[in-house]
């Protein structure tokens, strides 16, 4: 029987146990730029027994980027500081990934903690916002742009290129945000997206760009190395994006090289009563995984060690993703592992703390 701390192989990697760290924005950046912050944040999960650690969302343009603080890959001068992050984290034996993603409409905000307001396009920080619909997600907001053939294609373009990059700054996995009512998620959810040409419509359709995206990162990227999809599972709206339509787009996904659907809800709609508990979106994962037959990732509210290796002895999910936890104690693997009786290797620096 699987457990929390049995390995995973994916392609050609090799997980050491089921302890993901969830991309967790930062806003500690400057024109996208890593910085020590993200070495230390980041490189402290690794010595914390984690087996792989996404970082958080890294906009593939700076247009994609939520605030003018996020992380970036979109271009080449990006890629030496990531290269010592992930270096850093494979000689600590965990593997680094990367969330490639694009904030669409949900660009251009302050920083949460000073006020996570819409930066108008005049203003500094700011920039024009697009979307597949010129719907602002917040009635009181700019509506975006929407999208051209030619800015579709911008897009598909920038991912791709990041991918590279992605690549040569040592990453080993690749996870495509198409979650929380980010760019892609809005072409996905019929309540952002209405357009009437090949992008709307249709759950086909409105897949058609996170489908295009995923095949051009499939050009440039190994085919023996993961690639993640992260998704909102539910819109938590009548009328919205459903578990039946994210089982449906699984199943499209897995023919085309995706090995895991990181299943996350909500964030695409504004006031959405979502039924919030300790891990609350599981059950996504679980069906994800029973219906479409491929591995799932689960996330929201993981925060005890039983409660983790639980979900991985049912088959509810393959991996879980950690985040606030993750924060508290960004030793949680260790800790795990001596609450639930399994031997892992410490670091050595640490031996000496080991229960």
């Amino acid at each position: 029987m699987a457990n929390l701390f049995s390995p995973l192989k994916i392609k050609n990697i090799e997980l050491k146990n089921r302890v993901v760290v969830s991309p967790m924005c930062q806003y500690s950046s400057t024109d996208g730029f890593a910085n020590n912050w993200h070495l230390v944040h980041l490189g402290s999960f690794a010595t914390g027994g984690a087996s792989l650690i996404i970082t958080e969302a890294t906009a593939v343009s700076p247009e994609g980027r939520i605030s003018f603080a996020d992380l970036g890959i979109w271009k080449d001068e990006h890629i030496d500081k990531l290269k010592e992050i992930t270096s850093f984290i494979e000689e600590h034996g965990a593997f680094a990934g990367v969330q490639l993603a694009h904030a669409g409409r949900k660009a251009s905000h302050e920083q949460p903690w000073n006020g996570d307001k819409q930066i108008l396009p005049d203003h500094a920080n700011g920039w024009e916002t697009v979307a597949p619909s010129a719907i602002p997600f917040k009635t009181e907001e700019v509506a975006p742009k929407e999208l051209d053939k030619a800015g579709i294609e911008k897009v598909i373009a920038d991912f791709k290129s990041a991918a590279e990059r992605s690549l040569k700054a040592g990453f080993k996995v690749i996870e495509i945000h198409a979650a929380h009512g980010y760019l892609i998620n809005q072409f996905l959810s019929p309540l952002s997206n209405q357009r009437t040409d090949e992008y709307g419509g249709s759950l086909e359709n409105r897949s058609r760009l996170l489908l295009q995206v995923v095949d051009a990162i499939n050009e440039v990227w190994p085919a023996d190395l993961p690639l993640f999809v992260r998704i909102s599972a539910s819109e938590w709206v009548d009328g919205g994006w459903t578990i039946d339509d994210s089982i449906a787009l699984a199943k499209l996904l897995k023919p085309k090289n995706v090995d895991l659907i990181d299943c996350s809800s909500g964030g695409n709609t504004a006031g959405a009563r979502i039924a919030v508990k300790p891990g609350y979106q599981v059950e996504f994962a679980e069906e994800v995984k029973e219906n479409a037959d491929i591995l799932t990732g689960a996330v929201g509210l993981i925060t005890e060690p039983k409660q983790a290796d639980e979900i991985i002895k049912n088959g509810q999910a393959d991996v879980v993703l950690l985040a606030r936890e993750m924060l508290r104690d960004p030793h949680f693997a260790l800790r795990a592992a001596h609450q639930l009786g399994y031997e892992v290797k410490w670091p050595v620096q640490y031996e000496r703390a080991k229960w």
